[in-house]
């Protein structure tokens, strides 16, 4: 896991009732790294927070955490458990 997925990790678990529940799965599409975050869907709420201010946040860390490294980061946030794919 890249530093960019293990902060969102870490943010993600700390803000769920249900930290067991949350996957964070990073890819390459485009030259960006996109960091998806899976959560319950009532976890999920908490972590988009009141007007996405939570979410916009968490973007900027992971933006600041991904340029240190020479990349671009993206984080999308699904609810649910990802596919077996």
């Amino acid at each position: 896991m890249n530093r960019v997925a293990a902060l969102v990790d870490v943010v993600a678990r700390a803000l769920a009732d249900h930290p067991d529940e949350v996957a964070v799965i990073s890819h390459e599409r485009r030259g960006a790294t996109v960091v998806e975050v899976f959560m319950a869907p009532g976890d999920l709420g908490r972590l988009i927070g009141r007007q996405g201010r939570t979410a916009q946040a968490l973007r900027a860390l992971a933006a600041i955490v991904a340029e240190r490294e020479g990349l671009r980061a993206q984080v999308e946030f699904r609810d649910g458990q990802p596919s077996a794919d």
